[in-house]
């Protein structure tokens, strides 16, 4: 059994090498390839990828650049496409979410017992780095609302840790070209009956001087597709 491990990455030159190595050394005995999305970096990001080959000798890494910026959505449907795993991860380039919490995350598929599985970052009991008050209390409310409209009951539907059973994945006909991307998933994979299970997960997040993307503007785009998802496919 293979684990596709699905990174958009734009902008990532301080820690690309260092995630790649993380998802590498995650303390798990499945196969792993990692698909690499590039979302048309222009911090020096792309010239790293010729390296890639004499830096990690033995990994299956495989790099898919954008030719211009087309969001988080539109990198992850790129990834999506080429992956080759049962199994699918989405991993963000950033290093707020760790790889050692693979494990908790591909028990309850591995058990039998889910198709798809959320990494919830609000879930009690996990270290997370305290930050940004408006940001989690978006994220809280962007979370209510979709259970709303999907009948799920999620603590973080905004999480980057999502991974699903490859037949998910094929089963969906994703839109959404940047982070809109989150609630359509989640609305898809309800409308798809499929047993959906969340784990708590550790979380290192960043602060907008340190390079968060997401803004305010985001989450008003999220609930625009939160609405339209419920609504339409």
């Amino acid at each position: 059994m293979m684990l596709s491990v699905v990174i958009p990455v734009y902008n990532e030159r301080e820690t690309l090498f260092e995630i790649i190595r993380q998802v590498l050394d995650a303390p798990i005995e499945l196969e792993r390839e990692l698909v690499l999305v590039d979302d048309y970096s222009v911090d020096g990001t792309r010239e790293l990828y010729g390296k890639l080959p004499s830096e990690f000798p033995d990994a299956n890494i495989r790099v898919f650049e954008h030719k211009k910026n087309k969001g988080k959505g539109a990198a992850l449907r790129t990834g999506f496409k080429e992956v080759k795993g049962d199994l699918v991860v989405v991993q963000d380039a950033d290093l707020e979410y760790d790889p050692k919490d693979y494990p908790k995350l591909l028990k309850p598929i591995l058990e039998g017992n889910a198709d798809v599985v959320y990494g919830s970052r609000f879930k009690q009991g996990h270290e997370h780095r305290v930050l940004n008050f408006w940001h989690y209390m978006g994220n809280r409310w962007l979370t209510t609302l979709s259970n709303m409209c999907t009948d799920l009951n999620l603590t973080d539907m905004e999480t980057c840790y999502k991974m699903f059973r490859a037949e998910v994945l094929r089963s969906m006909k994703l839109r959404s070209d940047r982070f809109g991307i989150e609630p359509e998933m989640t609305a898809k994979v309800a409308r798809g009956g499929w047993r959906v299970y969340e784990v708590g997960i550790s979380y290192d997040g960043r602060s907008y001087e340190e390079g968060k993307k997401i803004t305010w503007r985001d989450g008003v785009k999220a609930i625009v597709a939160i609405l339209r998802f419920r609504f339409s496919d």
